[in-house]
């Protein structure tokens, strides 16, 4: 497609949908739809909760901009997110569903996400809209509203064409990407990977989520471990309170130096020189409180549950490593990305605990493609030994007794 061919597309005639009226205008025109492709625009910065602002939607009658400022009833829309016999055609689309979710409390139905689906065929994944829309369909789109202040009102025209630009061509990638997924045979693969997003718990939060990000803890007395957990569950519900986001409540630069110093008191985080007077001023009697005060039962729980760091042979991290590398090796020769094939906080865990193996690497898609030999090397890396012979490297098992 040639530049003349993207601007007449960009410049294409919308509905912009901001009244009932005009809401029932696209439903009526899109009862018996197919497909439809879809976008988000919202302000999340300075925010606890996200504010949708705008909807993009592109279907075989035409190109529709749905103002979710200007209109709160969108429970017919929703409906159509949820409807199995529609395909929602997105880009990376859990920002989108997420957020939907948030709103209008549902869950989506019979999704094609084109950046999960490039991961299958040979891209790295996560890959940008615009640059897979440059490699399939050799179209560079702009980014100079990636940041914008969708709140305003009136929207101007570069805003517009910027978040047309994000649905218009999303039809011909499905079509070009499915074309590619069943050359490949792997459609059903891709699929399966997109249901994830149609599961209720999907959605739910995760207990504890940021502290167990922060490797850290893993390295930390059980005070300040159960410190780190209080402190960041403390931020979320300060910053929830006040409908500010969590970096304008407590920065996260600084939640390690005041869990690695909290222990030695006042003095010791006033007089941190990386830790500035205000925040400590202003929150220092509710840390302090936090440290000392008891673990409950259920908080006991979750201090259990915490592995133990541990010195271990350097042979069994570098076994690790080397499998991690055959891993992407793997990847590398048959055309699947290594980011979609692999979760980073499963691998992490795997290399911190020679006992701890992600099981969704044995299961579905991913169990198909890593086979039966890397399973169980990774599953057993524990008993594994690596022998460097003269032209080639062995992999056995260690016999254990």
């Amino acid at each position: 497609m040639g530049e003349k061919d993207r601007q007449s597309q960009t410049m294409t005639d919308y509905l912009y949908i901001d009244t009932a009226a005009t809401l029932q205008q696209f439903l009526d025109e899109n009862r018996e739809i197919s497909w439809m492709g879809f976008d988000t625009e919202f302000v999340g910065e300075k925010r606890f909760y996200t504010l949708l602002c705008l909807i993009q939607v592109i279907t075989e009658n035409g190109i529709y901009i749905i103002d979710s400022i200007e209109l709160k009833k969108l429970d017919a829309f929703y409906a159509m997110i949820e409807d199995p016999s529609i395909v929602k055609i997105t880009h990376a689309g859990e920002n989108d569903y997420r957020l939907l979710k948030i709103e209008g409390g549902i869950i989506p139905k019979n999704l094609f996400d084109t950046q999960i689906a490039a991961g299958f065929v040979g891209y790295n994944y996560p890959i940008s809209f615009r640059k897979l829309v440059a490699s399939e369909l050799n179209i560079n789109l702009g980014k100079g509203y990636t940041v914008s202040d969708w709140e305003s009102r009136p929207i101007n025209q570069k805003q517009i064409k910027y978040a047309l630009d994000d649905i218009i061509y999303l039809k011909k990638l499905w079509e070009l990407l499915v074309d590619k997924l069943n050359e490949m045979d792997r459609h059903d693969w891709a699929i399966e990977e997109m249901k994830k997003y149609e599961s209720e718990d999907y959605y739910k939060p995760i207990p504890h989520k940021e502290a167990f990000s922060n490797s850290m803890i893993y390295n930390l007395r059980p005070k300040n471990q159960l410190f780190l957990i209080r402190l960041y569950q403390w931020r979320i519900a300060m910053a929830e309170r006040k409908n500010y986001s969590k970096e304008m409540v407590l920065p996260g630069k600084y939640i390690s130096p005041i869990t690695r110093n909290i222990g030695s008191g006042r003095a010791a985080l006033k007089n941190h020189r990386r830790l500035p007077n205000g925040i400590m001023s202003k929150y220092m009697d509710e840390f302090l409180a936090l440290y000392e005060k008891d673990p409950a039962p259920e908080e006991e729980a979750v201090l259990a549950s915490i592995p133990k760091a541990e010195i271990r042979p350097t042979g069994q991290e570098t076994i690790m490593e080397m499998l991690s590398l055959l891993i992407k090796i793997k990847c590398n020769q048959e055309k699947l990305s290594n980011g979609l094939l692999v979760y980073g906080s499963g691998i992490k865990k795997m290399k911190a605990d020679d006992q701890y193996f992600d099981e969704k690497l044995a299961t579905g898609w991913r169990g198909k493609f890593l086979g039966e030999n890397l399973i169980g090397w990774l599953r057993n890396r524990k008993d594994l030994e690596i022998d460097m012979q003269k032209d080639q490297c062995v992999i056995r098992m260690v016999d254990v007794l």
